[in-house]
This record gives structure tokens, C-alpha cells and sequence, in this order.
């Protein structure tokens, strides 16, 4: 199989609001209970979740929509106790995970004191022999070795927290081995897989409902996001660079790429004109949309279900955290191996468990009729990046409106124009104004200086 990155996209969408009791999560936007024994969950009520995502989850994971609800309510309910059990833990802490229908958490530890607070936080405890901050050292290591030349024959690396080691998928043992001599790696807590899988990035030219890239290339939205009071998106760095334009689905003028990384990390995003609206959904492909709550990450085992503009809804579940993988660009490293299919088209597009934003589509082998591995950039570490805000079901909106038809007409007077390409520090002037360029890019109808402050700033 080949690996391949998701070029495309996938508006946000949706409606999925559980409720979580006594679960202090600060109404489910990340932050866990210092004490997980508090954390209980509460009915998930029959109208909550979207149909869309219920079918999906059917579809791909067997559930019939009973037990969709119950599962994520569980799931809800591992990631702060597995959360506040990491922190109380400390360097003890090996890890957690969630397992079978119902979600049950596990939750290892080198310590075997630490047992009894484990169960009675409601989790299984499970004694194992290496910490998760050694076993993130040796991976760590890993990294650090394919950033200074991306190895041969060994697509993807990962801590597996059930086996409680570094697992090293290679296409032959020898090119395992060989990375891990580089790496200087502690070959004992490795284990090295055969593997046929060949990651890549799926790029795609073929038209849509997508934002496009300089005229050309199309990827998915990932979330919905502010930077002050400037709207924008998240999305795949792979998808474009700083200064990189965009249009969207209607191929009117969007927004340009304000911060991307690509390979390292793959994340990026995107500032938006003011004739875009971003809301606090996830496009359900006309089964029903999906509203965007929090993003509360979810632990290994969780189920969690994609949106791209290519495929639309596909679900799976999380199959590592903090995973390394090598695209024939480069190797990206933290992101989320799962068992959900994409393809081409579908880069950027958005990964959501429940109601909890969870990232952005990276890439991954295979395709969603003969199935697939995909990772995905976690949301979080992206919005912290570049100092965004997840634009959520309790995030203030402007008035609804739809992208024009025409572009608008900008008010006479100034040296400003559609159409000019400027680079940054370069000075315009506007509706009686000066303004100078922060960002290279070639001005679009509709982003005037005082629309677009990503772009321009007032002097």
C-alpha cells in the first residue's frame, strides 16, 4: 500500500451535545478534573448526537445507535479520568487506553502502590515495567534521527502503550534495525514490525466541494477558528504555504495560508476575508451536521470519525497517539494513527469524536473501499502553535451569511488594488489610511486593508 497525504475539503459541520455530569471539563473544552474520581458520566440523551455521525459509527464500527451514545459517553468519561490520572501519577504514569463495546479504560503504571488509585478513579489499573515518558524518549530519539535524513524502508513509529514499547513498522527487519543503529535507540524497548504499508499525502486536482489553492490544488477544512478577531480555519500544512491563496467551494476569494508546517509537523491555517463566516460545525454530507463542542482529546481505543470532501463520513478508531510517519516528503511526527479510511481530496478535513474536536486529516494508505490506515494532526497542539481559538457551539458568531456571488465592490480612492501582488512591509493606501503588508501575498477583490488584518496593518 502506498502512503499518501489528503488534499481537500471538509466544512465543519454538526450537532452532538452530550452530557457528561460531574465530569469537570469545563464544559468538555479539555480541561480534566484534578481529581478523576469526580469525573461520572450521564445519559447520553436520544436526540443529541447527529444521525450522520449514529450511521456513520453503525456503518464502520458495528454500533447500532443505543450503543454509539453509550460508547461515547464512556469515552467522554476515560479521557478526564485518564487525564487526571496522568497528572497525579507523574513520571509513573504508562499510559491508557479504552477497549471493547463499552469503552472500559485501562490505565497502566510502573508503580503497583498506584493500583488502588487507579481503580478507584473506575478504571482497570495495569502494572507494566517501562514509563510512558521512557518510552516517549525513545521515540523521541527516532525523531530526531529521520529529521536529520528520513529513513528507508520504515514508514511509521509509534509507542504502542497496550504492549507497553516502541513499535518500529519497517518493510524488512534489516531497514528496522538500520534506523535504530542511526537513532541510537534503546533496541530493547523497540520491537520492529514487517510492514507493507507505504504512507503518502493525498493530493488531488479534480474539482469539488473544496477550498482550492492557488487556483489549483484542493484540500478539506479542518475547524473553524479565530485569531483575535480574525476568522480563519485550520488545516493540513501539507495543503499550502504562508502566503499561499485560497477560494472556496464556489471559487470566490477566501483567505490565505497565515502559518504552516510541513514536514515536522503537518498543520496550518488559514485567515479568511470577511465575507466568510466561520461557524462551530462539521459538514455531515447530508446525514446531518455535526456541532463542534470542545476539543477534548480522546484516548487510544476511542472511536473518532473523519469528514473530507472526497469521501465524506467514515469512522474507525484511534489506534496510537504520537506516532511518526514518513510521506515521501518527509517524515511528520505526533500525529494519530486510526483505523479510518480517506482519500485523495480529503487533506485537512476535520477528525471529531462525539462533539470533541479532535484534528486535521494528515494522510495514510489504502482507500475507503478496500479500507485504510490514516493519521491525523491532533487539534490542539495546532491551535497552540499559532495562537488560535476553536471556534465552538458557545463561541459568539456573526450574523449568518452566504459567500457572494460577485465579489464586492471596493469604495474609490487609495493605491491599494485587486490583482497587485505585495510583498511584506510594503505600504498602501486606503479610505484615507496607510496600511503596510505583513504577509506576501497578491490582493483578491474583497480584501481591502481594513477587511483583512492578517494581512495588512494600519500605520
Amino acid at each position: 500500500m502506498e502512503r499518501t497525504t489528503l488534499r481537500r475539503r471538509a466544512l465543519a459541520a454538526g450537532t452532538a451535545t452530550v452530557a457528561v455530569g460531574a465530569l469537570a471539563l469545563a464544559g468538555l473544552t479539555g480541561v480534566a478534573s484534578a481529581d478523576p474520581a469526580d469525573s461520572t458520566a450521564a445519559p447520553v440523551s436520544a436526540d443529541s448526537l447527529s444521525p450522520g455521525l449514529l450511521a456513520a459509527m453503525e456503518r464502520d464500527l458495528g454500533l447500532d445507535a443505543d450503543d454509539a451514545r453509550s460508547r461515547i459517553a464512556n469515552e467522554y468519561r476515560a479521557a478526564a479520568v485518564a487525564a487526571g490520572l496522568e497528572k497525579s501519577l507523574g513520571a509513573d504514569f504508562a499510559g491508557a487506553r479504552v477497549s471493547g463495546a463499552k469503552a472500559a479504560l485501562t490505565v497502566s503504571t510502573t508503580d503497583a502502590s498506584h493500583a488502588a488509585r487507579i481503580t478507584g478513579a473506575g478504571a482497570k489499573a495495569e502494572v507494566v515495567a517501562h514509563s510512558l515518558d521512557r518510552l516517549k524518549g525513545v521515540k523521541e530519539s527516532l525523531d530526531r534521527a529521520a529529521q536529520r535524513k528520513a529513513p528507508k524502508g520504515v514508514p511509521v513509529w509509534y509507542v504502542d502503550v497496550e504492549a507497553n514499547r516502541v513499535v518500529v513498522n519497517a518493510a524488512s527487519t534489516a531497514a528496522g534495525t538500520a534506523f535504530l543503529k542511526a537513532a541510537g535507540a534503546d533496541s530493547s524497548l523497540v520491537t520492529v514490525a514487517r510492514s507493507a504499508e507505504t504512507p503518502r499525502t493525498f493530493a488531488d486536482l479534480r474539482g469539488g466541494d473544496a477550498y482550492y489553492m492557488n487556483g489549483s490544488g484542493r484540500c478539506s477544512i479542518g475547524f473553524s477558528v479565530k485569531r483575535g478577531t480574525q476568522n480563519g480555519f485550520a488545516t493540513a500544512g501539507h495543503c499550502g504555504r504562508v502566503g499561499t491563496t485560497t477560494n472556496g467551494f464556489n471559487q470566490q476569494a477566501q483567505g490565505t495560508f497565515q502559518g504552516s508546517t510541513f514536514p515536522g509537523r503537518d498543520y496550518a491555517w488559514v485567515a479568511t476575508n470577511a465575507n466568510w463566516t466561520p461557524r462551530p460545525t462539521v459538514n455531515g454530507y447530508g446525514r446531518g451536521d455535526v456541532t463542534v463542542a470542545g476539543s477534548t482529546a480522546s484516548v487510544v481505543g476511542a472511536s473518532v470519525c473523519r469528514s473530507g470532501s472526497t469521501t465524506g463520513w467514515h469512522c474507525g478508531t484511534i489506534q496510537q497517539l504520537n506516532t511518526s510517519v514518513t510521506y515521501p516528503e518527509g517524515t511528520i511526527s505526533g500525529v494519530t494513527r486510526t483505523s479510518v479510511c480517506a482519500e485523495p481530496g480529503d487533506s485537512g478535513g476535520s477528525y471529531i469524536s462525539g462533539n470533541q474536536a479532535q484534528g486535521v486529516t494528515s494522510g495514510g494508505s489504502g482507500n475507503c473501499s478496500s479500507g485504510g490506515t490514516t493519521y491525523f494532526q491532533p487539534l490542539n497542539p495546532l491551535l497552540q502553535a499559532y495562537g488560535l481559538t476553536l471556534v465552538t457551539s458557545g463561541t459568539p458568531t456573526d450574523p449568518p451569511t452566504t459567500p457572494p456571488t460577485d465579489p464586492p465592490t471596493d469604495p474609490p480612492g487609495g493605491t491599494w488594488a485587486a490583482g497587485t501582488a505585495y510583498a511584506a512591509g510594503a505600504t498602501v493606501t486606503y479610505g484615507g489610511a496607510t496600511y503596510r503588508c505583513l504577509q506576501a501575498h497578491t490582493a483578491q477583490p474583497g480584501w481591502t486593508p481594513a477587511a483583512v488584518p492578517a494581512l495588512w496593518q494600519r500605520i
